[in-house]
């Protein structure tokens, strides 16, 4: 039996306090020092450490914010766009947009403040 209580996710980064801030306001966490918490307990905690290298190459694992969860065609893209023009705001950069193929839904990939990549799912 696994004796795991939680898990934490922990980013690489140049400036961790500031990372950890884009992320409170993407993900309505609360930031504490270079992590931020769910309020509701209900997600992971998110921990930026300090790195002296600066981002390479692709993440191998990234984040999916559910934005358009339940939503198809349009009014899912429509979703979609309306967070990418928040989280731009925030300093996120938008990508490209991967519409619907007929396995997959339309999702919107993103990269944070420091380069990592996300997708709005």
């Amino acid at each position: 039996m696994a004796s795991v209580k939680q898990i934490q996710v922990t980013f690489d980064c140049a400036e961790p306090e500031r990372v950890a801030r884009f992320w409170s306001e993407v993900l309505g966490y609360e930031q504490r020092g270079s992590a931020c918490i769910d309020p509701s307990g209900a997600g992971p905690r998110l921990y930026f450490q300090h790195v002296p290298e600066g981002k390479v190459v692709k993440n191998r694992l990234h984040l999916d914010v559910r934005v358009g969860t339940g939503l198809v065609g349009d009014e899912r893209v429509a979703a979609l766009e309306s967070e990418c023009a928040r989280l731009v705001a925030l300093g996120a950069v938008r990508v490209r947009l991967l519409r619907a193929d007929g396995v997959n839904e339309s999702c919107l990939v993103m990269q944070d403040i420091e380069g990592n990549e996300f997708c709005l799912d």
